[in-house]
């Protein structure tokens, strides 16, 4: 039986499995930066349709104890710290950085790596494209894994362009759960996206702004997660200063608790002064949207007073 997320309902509560996705941003000379978006597949099982980040689950050729060496730019510690997760085991730290980079190269092309002498990958030649085009797609097939990718261009992994952003755990009530964390990633120069036409049919740059519009507007399907992602964004008019803030706010878990009130339903946040998991429960902060709101046009979020309005309209 489906639950009230799309779901299907199970009697035990599955373990969410540990997962990575990058928002991919890049600055604009015309206006306010970009986010990177990608649309799963109608056939999908799961978030069929949406439009998403990169991403994906943890495999186990990103914890393999020798990939470490062929990434640089952040230590295990300072990995821990920056994902505020200190029970992590230490191949999960750097497993969770690992699984972002090879999900974003997977499902974009784009890769965060340089040659090993530090000097840039110039992907403007065409050369150069069509040779990591093949790679990708070796990657995706199963047939290269990120360590021989390495080996056979003199690469090393650029660990510290992935900044730790948000932490979600998929609520318990579903039959597929994951414990992502969010990354930012500016994209490296002369690198253009391009979705897989397998798992993903199409992509697009937006403006955080214009993403909500036109999810609003029921133009554009947005998770719960990306949707709240989005309206963080939104709040910023420079990539450098989403970037200096996320370096400053370490992520805080977040585990939706859903409700349902007559036709109203959709998921409390843990600053939500009605949420109820103790363990990830936050202050209520009372100008930040903290309840999102399945609406006739696709998730929505609200304060606690415009929702209490919405209650309230909805008894009378």
């Amino acid at each position: 039986m489906k639950n009230m997320l799309g779901g299907e309902s199970t009697g035990a509560i599955p373990s969410p499995v540990d997962a990575a996705t990058v928002v991919l941003v890049r600055d604009v000379e015309s206006g306010p930066f970009e986010v990177f978006l990608m649309r799963r597949s109608r056939n999908q099982s799961f978030m069929g349709s949406a439009f998403v980040y990169p991403g994906g689950k943890l495999d186990p050729e990103d914890v393999a104890p020798d990939l470490a060496a062929w990434g640089r730019g952040v230590t295990i510690d300072e990995a821990r710290r920056a994902l505020n997760e200190n029970g992590l085991p230490n191949e999960t730290v750097l497993g969770l950085y690992f699984a972002a980079l090879r999900e974003t190269f997977e499902e974009s092309g784009v890769l965060l790596a340089s040659r090993a002498d530090g000097e840039r990958i110039d992907f403007s030649d065409p050369a150069v494209q069509k040779r990591f085009g093949e790679h990708r797609r070796a990657v995706l097939a199963g047939k290269m894994d990120l360590k021989s990718l390495a080996e056979q261009e003199g690469l090393r992994y650029s660990l510290d362009r992935l900044t730790p952003y948000a932490h979600w755990i998929t609520p318990e009530i579903e039959s597929r759960r994951f414990d992502t964390r969010f990354f930012l990633a500016r994209i490296p120069r002369d690198q253009v996206p391009v979705h897989d036409s397998i798992e993903m049919t199409e992509s697009l740059w937006i403006t955080p702004t214009r993403a909500l519009e036109d999810a609003r507007a029921g133009r554009l399907m947005l998770m719960p997660p990306t949707y709240k992602t989005m309206e963080e964004l939104s709040a910023f008019s420079t990539l450098d200063a989403l970037l200096a803030s996320a370096v400053r706010r370490p992520p805080k878990t977040i585990q939706p608790q859903p409700f349902k009130e007559g036709d109203l339903f959709g998921l409390k946040l843990p600053h939500d002064p009605e949420y109820g998991i103790e363990a990830y429960r936050q202050p209520h902060r009372p100008d930040e949207p903290c309840r999102i709101v399945m609406t006739e046009t696709g998730w929505r979020a609200y304060c606690y007073q415009d929702f209490q309005a919405m209650r309230e309209g909805k008894k009378g």
